[in-house]
C-alpha cells in the first residue's frame, strides 16, 4: 500500500467513535481516529475529520445504551450515521453483540478494533482497517486492469453476475442452532469488485441451500415469489441499469458426495427465479463447487530453483494443475491462487459441475485466479475466489446475530428428532436496507 491509492475512495461525512475500553488513555482515542482519518484521506478517500458528535467513552457492561444513546443523538441534528469506529471492550465477547444491535436494529455500519491495536497507532494497521472501511461505504479498493479495459473473456462483453455461495454449520453438540446459508453477488459491472450479502437460517446441518427461491400464495397478491437468488438479481439490475446476461456461481462447502443432489435442486432454484422476474429469462449458468478441505498439496519439482517457488518454499501463486490428478472426464482443476507465507500452501480444488457458458479451461482458470487479487481486505491474492470468501464470512456474522440468544438458553439435550429441530428454526434478525447495500461483513 506504499504510495498507493484506492481505485474507489468512499466518502464519510458522518462519523463518530465510541471508546468501550476501560484500560486505554485518555487521549488514546482521539489520536487513534486522528491517524485512521489521516490514513484514509492518505489513500484516497475523503474522510471528514471532525466527528458528528465528540468521541465518547462508554461503559462496557451498558453497550447497547451506549449504541442508542449515539444513534439518538446523530438523529436528532437530522443526520444519518455512516460510519461508527468502536473500540471494543478490553474482556472478549461482546463483538456479536455490537453488530447484531448495530446491523439489525438501528441500521448503523460499523468498524470495530481492538484496544490493544488502536493503543499502538501503528501505520500498518490503519492501512488494513482502512481498506476494510472504505468498502464499507461504498469505495473500490482494486479492480482488475483486464475488467477496467473489458478484456475478461465470458465476463466483460455482457453483463455478468458472479454468486458466491457457503452455509456454516453449528459446532458438534449444538443441536438447537440452525444452519445459516449466505449468498453474495456482485453489484456492479464490468469491475465485479462489489457484493452485496444475503443470510438465511435454514433446518441443522442441511447442506442445500433452502431460501434460494421460494414462493408463497397469497390471498390478495395470488404467488409471491421471493428468494436470494431474486432479490440479488433484481439488485444488480437496479445498481447496474442491465439485467444479468450471464451468471457464473461458485458453491463453498460441498463434498463430492452432495454433489449431484445439490446440484440438481440450486439450479433448479436459479432457473426458477430468474423465471420469476421474466417470463423466458434464463441467463446460462456456469456452477462451480470450490473445495478447500481436501489432502492434496502440490510442491516444486526442483527446491533449489528459485524461479520455481516463492518465499516461504512454496509453488508460486498462479500455479494450476489440470490434468493426471483430477478427474478423468469432468472439468476441475487445482489452483494455487495465493503466496504462502508458513508452511505448506493448500490449493483449492475447482469443480465445475455444469457449464452453460462453455468456458474453455484456460479462460475460467485465468478468471479464478484473478478474481482472487479483488478481495477487500487484503492487497495480496487470496487461496480461494472472493465471492466464496465474502459468503463464508457473511453466514459466520450471522452466527453472531443468534450467538446471544442460543448461548443465554445453555446448551440443550441431543436427543430431539430432525422433525423437532426443523419446527424450532427461528428467522434471522433482518438486516436493515442501508447496512445491506454495502459490504458489511468484511
Amino acid at each position: 500500500m506504499i504510495n498507493k491509492k484506492m481505485f474507489n475512495g468512499g466518502r464519510v461525512e458522518v462519523w463518530t467513535c465510541v471508546n468501550f475500553s476501560t484500560r486505554l488513555n485518555r487521549d488514546v482515542p482521539f489520536q487513534f481516529c486522528q491517524g485512521l482519518v489521516d490514513m484514509c484521506n492518505s489513500k484516497g478517500m475523503v474522510f471528514n475529520p471532525r466527528p458528528v458528535i465528540p468521541i465518547s467513552s462508554s461503559n462496557p457492561n451498558q453497550i447497547e445504551k451506549a449504541l442508542v444513546d449515539v444513534h439518538n443523538r446523530t438523529a436528532q441534528q437530522g443526520k444519518q450515521l455512516q460510519m461508527l469506529i468502536i473500540i471494543l471492550p478490553d474482556v472478549s465477547g461482546s463483538y456479536g453483540r455490537i453488530k447484531r444491535v448495530c446491523e439489525t436494529e438501528l441500521g448503523i455500519v460499523s468498524q470495530c478494533c481492538q484496544p490493544r491495536q488502536a493503543s499502538r497507532l501503528n501505520m500498518q494497521y490503519f492501512e488494513n482497517v482502512a481498506l476494510k472501511i472504505n468498502v464499507k461505504v461504498g469505495g473500490r479498493n482494486t479492480v482488475l486492469v483486464d475488467a477496467v479495459q473489458k478484456r475478461i473473456p465470458l465476463v466483460t462483453d455482457r453483463p455478468t453476475i458472479i454468486f458466491g455461495a457457503d452455509v456454516t454449520h453449528p459446532q458438534p453438540g449444538e443441536d438447537s442452532s440452525p444452519s445459516i446459508a449466505a449468498v453474495v453477488a456482485s453489484m456492479d459491472w464490468p469491475e465485479v469488485t462489489k457484493y452485496r450479502g444475503l443470510v438465511s437460517a435454514q433446518a441443522h446441518h442441511e447442506e442445500i441451500i433452502q431460501d434460494l427461491y421460494k414462493s408463497t400464495q397469497d390471498p390478495q397478491r395470488g404467488l409471491v415469489h421471493g428468494g436470494m437468488i431474486r432479490e440479488l438479481l433484481i439488485a444488480f439490475r437496479r445498481s447496474t441499469n442491465f439485467k444479468p446476461h450471464r451468471i457464473i456461481f461458485y458453491r463453498d462447502g460441498v463434498s463430492e458426495g452432495q454433489f449431484s443432489q445439490v446440484l440438481l435442486h440450486e439450479m433448479n432454484a436459479i432457473r426458477q427465479a430468474c423465471a420469476s422476474l421474466e417470463e423466458g429469462y434464463a441467463p446460462p449458468v456456469t456452477f462451480v463447487v470450490v473445495q478447500k478441505r481436501h489432502h492434496t498439496r502440490l510442491f516444486p519439482a526442483d527446491h533449489n530453483r528459485r524461479d520455481l517457488t516463492d518465499r516461504s518454499g512454496n509453488i508460486l501463486p498462479g500455479t494450476v494443475f489440470d490434468t493426471h490428478i483430477c478427474h478423468p472426464t469432468e472439468f476441475d482443476f487445482y489452483l494455487n491462487s495465493h503466496a504462502g507465507i508458513q508452511g505448506t500452501s493448500r490449493p483449492t480444488h475447482y469443480h465445475v459441475l455444469y457449464d452453460e457458458n462453455r468456458f474453455s479451461a484456460d479462460d475460467f482458470q485465468v478468471l479464478t485466479n484473478n478474481l482472487c487479487y479483488t478481495y477487500a481486505r487484503c492487497t495480496r491474492s487470496v487461496s480461494i475466489v472472493p465471492p466464496a470468501y465474502y459468503a463464508h464470512l457473511a453466514a459466520f456474522r450471522a452466527r453472531y446475530y443468534i450467538e446471544d440468544e442460543t448461548s443465554a438458553g445453555g446448551s440443550t439435550g441431543g436427543s430431539r428428532s430432525t422433525a423437532d429441530r426443523n419446527l424450532a428454526i427461528r428467522p434471522l434478525p433482518v438486516i436493515k436496507d442501508n447496512v445491506k447495500d454495502v459490504m458489511f461483513y468484511c
